[in-house]
């Protein structure tokens, strides 16, 4: 029988744990309860149990503080967290004390608690039996090892699978195994999210996703965690069970819950697939390869609804997809054009046009995420260039954050993802441009004015949408901008049809009517007092500068 010690501050969580299984059926005996860790480690100085039931968040010491000093002066006992929150680190500094779980209570049922106290007593055997061997695997392992030449082997080396092969005979690893597979996981989208990290930063998160992993699938000397590269991580199974069905079935159970484990504490999407069973070894590289095939084809085979081969023949990823690696120069232009125009419309066209062309490629995709990167360093530059350097550092925070990209997991999601993203971007600028040194009046009929100008604007519409009368608007407005509303709706409105000019794209009758101005004599009479020139006038001065001077015919 396995004395077990219930330490926690909440009367009603220590109640449910007593409650939630038959202790005594299962081969355990709750033995004390404590409701910090000083009582804890009184209770424990007098009678040591065989495992520790302890939650994190206690008051005078903290579970996380009680753990480590357990390591120390008890190592034989075996801990067992419990916690409110997925916060990592308390995950991680749990783990790196040796715990042998970490629980949420609020996903606790019989089931987990019994697999992890079974867990817990095998932990404890295994290393009674070691410690009364000390020179055996224990003192000579070293996983590294092992990981450098499992990532030899998918990556083709010569000899990695005679080193990889010694390696396991020397420490000990995958005892007793008659077959293995490879996984292959992938942490989506990870170039985006890891984009703007420093390498510090990229190699903790990267740390934290093994750890995270491991810890999930449990004994790393029958499953391995390997991180390969660009969010790409692979898992090794040893299996000491020859039916190829109850081996398919463990694997997918097992990486559907480090897929849970990573969204739980990590907040990361990932998507995985698990390769064909071998014999030996040495064929793990060609499992791995297999897992990377079915990543590869599942995005399309989602959108078709073609089943997902293994078959040896099936291209690797790069030839099934025509890839892009970067935005055209017209697109570029175009995303630039509508940003200065405050055009929303325009970018979200823009957009879906951009991720048409790549809707059938996985999100994962590198060269998917370099263009996405390229419309986001579009819009960090527009920020830059069109709102004051301190403004902007304020405004940024509410554009979406990048760690939002951990969530997503397809390319719908990372098109929506981007739009929302320019949403704020463009809602930024434009409060921006409002507001300046005007009151709160001001520049709410400045934004309705940049919001509105390309359709029907006027004073008393706008006076009425503000709630204010129209003459006293009109009085403040002109005290505050020394312009009356029409002549500053007709500078902004003259100001996008000079971008529009510039852009190349559209007649000059184009332009009178998408910026608000259908009559086109008054068009021109109001561009040239405004620029000094007619619109004729302004492009050939353009074409002029571009072209050495060379007149250019205009086609209205």
């Amino acid at each position: 029988m396995f004395h077990v010690l219930l330490v926690d501050d909440d009367v009603l969580v220590r109640n449910d744990l007593r409650a939630m299984m038959d202790w005594e059926q299962l081969g355990f005996k709750l033995c004390g309860e404590a409701y910090n860790g000083v009582m804890a480690l009184a209770e424990i100085e007098q009678s040591p149990p065989h495992i520790a039931i302890i939650d994190v968040n206690m008051p005078e010491m903290n579970g996380v503080e009680l753990n480590r000093i357990i390591k120390e002066k008890y190592p034989s006992i075996r801990t067992i967290m419990l916690s409110s929150y997925d916060d990592y680190d308390y995950v991680r500094e749990c783990l790196k004390n040796d715990a042998v779980d970490y629980l949420l209570k609020h996903r606790l049922d019989e089931e987990t608690l019994c697999a992890v106290l079974n867990k817990a007593v095998e932990d404890m055997r295994r290393k009674d039996k070691l410690s009364k061997h000390p020179s055996d695997t224990e003192a000579r392992v070293n996983p590294e090892m092992i990981r450098d030449s499992l990532v030899d082997l998918i990556k083709g080396v010569p000899d990695a699978a005679k080193v990889l092969e010694g390696y396991v005979r020397e420490i000990g690893f995958y005892s007793g195994a008659v077959c293995y597979a490879a996984a292959a996981v992938q942490i989506v989208p990870f170039l985006l999210l890891t984009e703007t990290y420093s390498d510090v930063q990229t190699n903790r998160l990267i740390q934290q996703a093994v750890d995270i992993i491991q810890q999930s699938l449990g004994d790393i000397r029958e499953r391995t965690v390997v991180y390969v590269e660009d969010g790409r991580i692979l898992l090794v199974f040893s299996f000491k069970e020859r039916s190829e069905h109850i081996v398919v079935s463990e694997a997918e159970r097992l990486m559907s819950k480090l897929q849970h484990a990573l969204e739980q504490f990590l907040n990361l999407k990932c998507i995985y697939a698990v390769g064909h069973v071998c014999g030996n070894l040495s064929k793990l590289g060609a499992s791995y390869c297999s897992a990377e095939r079915i990543l590869g084809l599942s995005a399309s085979a989602e959108t078709s609804g073609l089943p997902i081969s293994l078959d040896e023949t099936v291209p690797h990823t790069a030839s099934v997809y025509p890839q892009r690696i970067s935005l055209t120069i017209e697109e570029q232009k175009q995303l630039l054009f509508s940003i200065e125009r405050l055009d929303l419309d325009a970018v979200y066209q823009l957009i879906g046009s951009v991720f048409a062309s790549f809707r059938n490629q996985p999100v994962y995709s590198h060269s998917v995420q370099m263009i996405v990167s390229e419309m986001l360093y579009t819009g960090n530059k527009a920020l830059e260039k069109w709102m004051p350097a301190q403004t902007a550092e304020g405004m940024a925070g509410m554009v979406p954050s990048r760690t939002e990209l951990g969530r997503i997991a397809s390319i719908g999601e990372l098109e929506q993802w981007l739009k929302t993203y320019y949403s704020h971007l463009l809602d930024s600028m434009k409060r921006n441009r409002a507001a300046g040194p005007y009151s709160r009046h001001v520049s709410q009929a400045i934004q309705m004015i940049l919001e509105k100008y390309s359709g029907h604007i006027t004073l008393e519409l706008t006076a009425s949408a503000i709630g204010l009368n129209p003459s006293y608007l009109s009085r403040l407005f002109k005290e505050e901008t020394h312009s009356t509303f029409s002549e500053y709706l007709n500078r902004v409105r003259i100001d996008s049809a000079c971008r529009l000019l510039e852009s190349g794209r559209y007649s000059i009758k184009q332009i009178s009517n998408q910026t608000g101005i259908p009559n086109y004599s008054y068009f021109f009479k109001v561009f040239k007092e405004i620029t000094g020139q007619t619109p004729q006038a302004y492009l050939n001065s353009l074409r002029g500068i571009t072209a050495k001077h060379e007149t250019v015919r205009y086609v209205e």
